[in-house]
């Protein structure tokens, strides 16, 4: 039966880009994991192999090391754009560029009192830094030659609330075996990706790190403020929060498993686990359920894509 090729993209996936930036002795450190993928017109490379219209990846892992020296790493947006807009521009094949970009934040090392290294009592030392173990932002700019689609987002932000939270009413049948639960621990790795409303030229650029921090400071407020009958409800809440008070993102996609934490029944030792007085739990790793889900702007039109996770 006759075939036909289907969507391809190519690209050098996780080139792992660390700039230090030097003002003075007081260093900064910008570390970036970028994913370049480009499509276009590949047919003839798929059909017979010729590669009159491959820029090779190679050259595409090059370009974000040079554009890291050249232009700077202000925001992973702002890296993006540049790329995305390189690789496009420049090369007539390539129609579409999707630059996909990590970064992993370093906090400096505090000083001991009147340290030498810290430059004369900054409480934390120039040049020294440890790896912060929280979330890792993401970023994906997606440019066609005409336009610029932008998402921010995070994932592995670990959060828990030891109470507020409930989980009861569900439907049952010969196969439940889970108790209804009144006061439960709810925790969750989130995984989030926003849409801003941006579209490239003649339209001034949002504060990409303001946004950032804004954007995660709703996130966290939301799952810290809603008292919870459900993991869906909490993700809802969460969107709600960043679509309505910042009004440069239109949509916001979440997934989100559920870290469960399941009561010990110490009764065959005679000890009552309740919660009202310090329950024991078991942190069970997997199975576990997963929540996704889509919060938009009204009249906003669900871009997102499902996986926000691979390179």
């Amino acid at each position: 039966m006759p075939t036909i090729l289907g969507q391809n993209q190519y690209g050098k996936a996780e080139n792992r880009v660390v700039k230090v930036i030097r003002d003075g002795d007081t260093h900064h450190i910008k570390d970036l994991n970028v994913s370049v993928a480009l499509s276009g017109d590949m047919d003839d490379v798929h059909y017979s192999g010729s590669n009159t219209h491959v820029l090779p990846t190679d050259t595409t892992k090059n370009t974000v090391f040079a554009f890291a020296k050249e232009y700077g790493i202000e925001s992973p947006e702002q890296f993006g754009i540049e790329l995305a807009r390189h690789f496009v521009n420049s090369q007539e094949p390539i129609g579409r560029a999707r630059i996909r970009i990590e970064e992993y934040s370093w906090q400096r090392i505090p000083a001991s009192a009147g340290g030498a290294a810290s430059g004369g009592g900054a409480g934390e030392h120039r040049h020294s830094f440890v790896r912060e173990g929280q979330e890792i932002r993401t970023a994906q700019v997606t440019f066609d030659g005409e336009s610029v689609e932008v998402l921010g987002g995070l994932k592995e932000l670990t959060v828990l609330n030891s109470t507020d939270s409930e989980f009861w009413g569900f439907l049952k049948d010969k196969y439940t075996t889970l108790r209804e639960d009144y006061d439960r621990i709810l925790a969750t790795e989130v995984a989030a990706a926003w849409r801003y409303q941006w579209a490239g030229e003649g339209v001034p650029e949002p504060d990409w790190n303001e946004s950032y921090a804004e954007a995660r400071g709703h996130l966290l407020r939301a799952f810290a403020e809603t008292y919870s009958l459900s993991l869906q409800q909490t993700l809802y809440q969460m969107g709600v929060r960043v679509i309505e008070n910042r009004p440069e993102i239109d949509e916001i996609r979440f997934s989100m498993p559920n870290k469960h934490h399941f009561r010990v029944d110490l009764e065959p030792f005679g000890l009552k686990n309740e919660a009202a007085d310090g329950a024991v739990y078991y942190a069970a790793d997997r199975p576990y359920g997963l929540i996704e889900g889509t919060v938009l702007r009204d009249g906003a039109e669900a871009r997102i894509p499902v996986d926000l996770t691979a390179p």
